[in-house]
């Protein structure tokens, strides 16, 4: 398998700056959601640039696909957390819309990044 450099790839960057965006966000949640949704946001959105950049170093497309999967699990997670924010009205509710809008981007991508890498449009 060729390996990637998981830093040129676009979803890992564009995953690094969502999880800026989200940490950036969570420091306008109610201080009694630090150990419950603030760290489960936080996981999250670290789990996703985590797992692309660990499955670009497996060897096998197939071992890559897996952790792309997870990376796409772990950011359906982080959708319902934020939407759990979204439904209590926590925090900045226009920097929340921008972040769903960037996630739903970036599974997109890593969607079509799988399909690619493991060549099931063929």
């Amino acid at each position: 398998m060729n390996h990637h450099n998981f830093k040129k790839l676009k979803i890992w960057e564009r995953s690094m700056k969502l999880t800026d965006l989200t940490f950036e966000y969570c420091k306008g949640l109610p201080k009694d959601e630090r150990f419950n949704l603030i760290s489960q946001i936080n996981r999250c959105s670290c789990s996703i640039p985590s797992n692309i950049s660990e499955g670009s170093g497996k060897r096998t497309k197939l071992q890559f696909g897996e952790y792309l999967s997870i990376s796409i699990s772990s950011s359906y997670e982080l959708e319902t957390q934020l939407l759990i924010c979204q439904r209590r009205n926590y925090g900045n509710q226009e920097q929340l819309e921008m972040i769903l809008k960037e996630l739903e981007e970036i599974q997109k991508m890593i969607f079509s990044f799988r399909t690619k890498i493991l060549n099931l449009d063929s």
